[in-house]
């Protein structure tokens, strides 16, 4: 008997998390109202993108972009079932959304850890591009810790986005992106060009926002009110911290906390809350609704000298 090929082994890996995952993501319809325009596919009025059951009593989750404004609608899934569902909660500065069905659904998918992966490692798609139920697609990751502009009603970065060349098309929104082990590590939420496909990631930071849209119906979160890019520390603090990066302060918001704590553009942000910041979503990963009206301590290094400040965030309000 041949040896079995790589391609077998490919095949196997890809056809097991289609078998896993294809009856455990919906296709939804979302109507948007009169004079409404259809999104991901949907024809005038309707938008059509993809869910994933992640709860056995009917929980789904999707893209804030998928429901937008609208407060119910129709999944669909491969098995040729349907339940109406209601929207539970939408965080459009994630780009997630949670929903929940008014019948039985299928046993939930299992939700990963998307800061595990590798570029290069194999994933695959599961959804619903166009209304067509149950596509699967699969390739690699393409690369992480991309940010996304959100869409709609605020605007924000979805950061530590994974690209990859998984075929996706519109509808695919909201849908599943797996690991060879059908665990879902993200949500697929854009199409960003031929052979290029983002994906919100499934990790600590969204399982919050998951938790709060189910919980709330809504994520409260706290605001400083600054631009920051990476910024290579001097050489004398990357050997104290044991790290190469800090966050230059852009800009500062007039009038805003960190404003009011005296922080100042080209302040360079070594750490916040008693954690190191490298990057934006370290110091983001802290504004969460707790930190509202609490000090946070922020040490930044300004004209050659470490300097402490105390900053009181406020809730950012949605738009």
């Amino acid at each position: 008997m041949p040896a079995e090929s790589p391609l077998d082994a490919y095949s196997q890996v890809v056809a097991g998390v289609a078998a896993e995952l294809t009856p455990r993501v919906a296709s939804l319809r979302v109507p948007q109202g009169p004079g409404g325009r259809g999104r991901d596919g949907g024809r005038g009025g309707e938008s059509l993108g993809s869910a994933v059951v992640f709860t056995g009593d009917g929980f789904l989750l999707t893209n804030a972009h998928v429901v937008g404004r609208s407060q119910s609608g129709t999944a669909l899934f491969s098995d040729g079932t349907s339940a109406s569902f209601t929207v539970v909660g939408s965080d459009p500065l994630s780009d997630l959304a949670v929903v929940r069905a008014g019948g039985s659904t299928p046993p939930p998918a299992e939700l990963g850890e998307a800061d595990r992966l590798v570029v290069g490692q194999l994933v695959v798609a599961v959804g619903s591009p166009l209304g067509l139920a149950g596509s699967v697609t699969a390739g690699v990751v393409s690369a992480v810790g991309r940010s996304l502009p959100t869409r709609g009603r605020e605007a924000g970065l979805v950061e530590d986005v994974i690209q990859t060349d998984a075929a996706l098309n519109p509808g695919n929104s909201g849908g599943a992106l797996a690991d060879a082990h059908a665990r879902v590590v993200g949500i697929n939420t854009a199409v960003a060009g031929v052979g290029l496909g983002l994906a919100v990631p499934v990790n600590a930071t969204t399982r919050r926002i998951i938790s709060a849209l189910m919980k709330d119906g809504r994520v409260r979160r706290a605001y400083l009110g600054l631009v920051s890019v990476p910024a290579p520390l001097p050489a004398a603090l990357r050997e104290r911290f044991g790290r190469p990066n800090g966050l230059r302060v852009a800009e500062v918001v007039p009038g805003g906390p960190a404003a009011r704590a005296g922080l100042r553009a080209g302040d360079l942000l070594i750490s916040a809350g008693g954690r190191p910041v490298q990057k934006a979503q370290d110091l983001q990963r802290l504004m969460f609704g707790e930190a509202i009206g609490q000090p946070l301590a922020i040490t930044v290094m300004r004209n050659g000298a470490l300097v402490d400040v105390i900053a009181e965030p406020s809730e950012r309000v949605p738009a």
